[in-house]
C-alpha cells in the first residue's frame, strides 16, 4: 500500500505543470495522499478551482478536510474572480487604485492595498427561523464558526478597506461582523435571507459601516473607531447547505490596536 501511494505521489509531482482542479483534489484525497502534501501542491502548482459555497459543501462531502478547503479558498478566490465576465480593471476617480484588481476585499497597509484573504466558515442554526431555500441558501438566524484563534490579515486603526463587488451586488449586501474569540476558533451570530423576525441576539455582532463609491463596483470603507479584536466581511450568498453540511467564506481581519 505504501509503495502504491508513493507511486501516486510521484505521478502527481511529475505533472507539476498540469493545472489542478476540484476533481484533482478529490482524486488525491481518495487516493490517500496526506493533507499536508495536498496543501503544498495547491500552494505551489497552477490551479483552476471553483470555491462557491456549493462547491465547498460538495468537496467536504467527498472527504476533503477543512485545512485543504481553506487552501483552496485562498488559492481559488482570485482565479474565480479573474474568470468572471465582469471587467477586472475599473477606473478609479481617486487615482490610487492599481489596475488589475480582482473581485474581493482589500485593505490598506503601509500605504499599499493588500488582499484580505478569505477563510472558510462553518455554519449552524441559531434559532427556529432557519430553513433552506430551493437554491440551497440558508435563511434565518445562524451562528458562524471560523477555525483558528486569529485571522492571518492583521492591521491597525484607522483601517481603510476597498470592496470590489461582483456584477449586480450592492455594497449594502455585505455585512461587517465582530468575531468573538474562543479557545481555538472565532464565532459570530447573524441573520441571512431577509428574514423579518429573528431570535434575540441575532444582530449582536453586526457592525454598521458605510461604503463610498470610488469606481464602478468599487467601494471604500473607512473604519476609524473599531477596537482591537477579530472582524470579518461576510459577502452576500455566502451561506449554503447540503444535507447536514453548511459552509461559506468570510474576509477576515484582526485589529491589533
Amino acid at each position: 500500500m505504501k509503495i502504491a501511494r508513493l507511486i501516486l505521489v510521484f505521478a502527481f509531482l511529475a505533472s507539476a505543470q498540469e493545472t489542478l482542479t476540484n476533481d484533482s483534489i478529490v482524486k488525491m484525497v481518495k487516493a490517500g495522499l496526506g493533507e499536508s502534501l495536498i496543501v503544498t501542491m495547491i500552494q505551489n502548482q497552477p490551479g483552476k478551482y471553483t470555491v462557491t459555497p456549493d462547491d465547498l459543501v460538495k468537496l467536504k462531502e467527498q472527504g476533503v478536510s477543512e485545512k485543504v478547503l481553506a487552501a483552496l479558498v485562498n488559492k481559488g478566490a482570485g482565479s474565480a474572480a479573474a474568470s468572471s465576465s465582469a471587467p477586472a480593471n475599473p477606473v478609479s476617480a481617486d487615482g490610487d487604485i492599481p489596475q488589475g484588481m480582482d473581485i474581493g476585499v482589500y485593505y490598506k497597509k503601509a500605504g499599499k492595498w493588500e488582499e484580505m484573504l478569505p477563510e472558510v466558515v462553518n455554519w449552524k442554526t441559531g434559532g427556529v427561523m432557519k430553513h433552506v431555500a430551493s437554491v440551497g441558501i440558508v435563511k434565518g438566524d445562524v451562528n458562524g464558526h471560523v477555525p483558528g484563534p486569529h485571522s492571518r490579515n492583521s492591521a491597525t486603526s484607522p483601517l481603510e478597506v476597498l470592496i470590489y463587488t461582483p456584477e449586480g451586488i450592492a455594497i449594502t449586501e455585505y455585512q461587517l461582523l465582530h468575531l468573538r474569540e474562543e479557545k481555538d476558533s472565532r464565532e459570530f451570530r447573524t441573520v441571512t435571507g431577509g428574514v423579518m423576525h429573528v431570535s434575540g441576539g441575532a444582530t449582536r455582532d453586526l457592525v454598521p459601516f458605510e461604503g463610498k463609491k470610488s469606481a464602478n463596483r468599487m467601494f471604500r470603507v473607512l473604519l476609524p473607531h473599531l477596537g482591537a479584536g477579530e472582524y470579518g466581511f461576510l459577502p452576500p450568498g455566502a451561506i449554503t447547505s447540503a444535507s447536514s453540511a453548511s459552509l461559506g467564506k468570510m474576509y477576515t481581519f484582526r485589529l491589533i490596536e
